[in-house]
């Protein structure tokens, strides 16, 4: 059974992608801990994150740092989060999000209805903070 994550990939969900490339995409998650919260997702269905094969891996966080980057830079945060927890769903992802203290990596306390519009703003952010970092090739339109 595909994963919500590859209905979201595949367009059969709705998703605010912020990064697609021929192996992985990502999207603001609909419960961010903070504003600007971002899974990194590869195409593959792969469950666990020790099973994916290194290069891989190596590739998937390169993208999440990439993330990172701009997350840090939109909301001027002093960290980019990153964690990968899997037990929400059964596909790998990487959390990055914009990190102000250390109870932001409680992904627990994510707020579970954050508004359309505080979607749509991070969305946005995110996407010309890539563009301005170089990496626009890879922003979705």
């Amino acid at each position: 059974m595909a994963s919500v994550f590859s209905a979201i990939i595949d367009g059969q969900l709705p998703g605010r992608f912020v990064w697609e490339d021929d192996e992985f995409v990502a999207f603001l998650t609909i419960a961010p801990v903070t504003q600007g919260h971002t899974l990194v997702v590869p195409r593959k269905e792969i469950d666990q994150w020790q099973d994916v094969d290194p290069d891989t891996f190596a590739r998937m966080t390169a993208v999440a740092q990439r993330i990172g980057q701009a997350v840090r830079a939109a909301w001027d945060a002093p960290r980019a989060g990153l964690l990968i927890a899997g037990l929400e769903v059964p596909h790998l992802h990487m959390h990055v999000f914009p990190a102000f203290h250390l109870g932001d990596f409680d992904i627990s306390g994510a707020d579970p209805e954050p508004s359309k519009e505080s979607l749509d703003e991070a969305q946005a952010m995110i996407k010309q903070a890539l563009r301005d970092l170089g990496y626009g090739a890879n922003v979705p339109q």
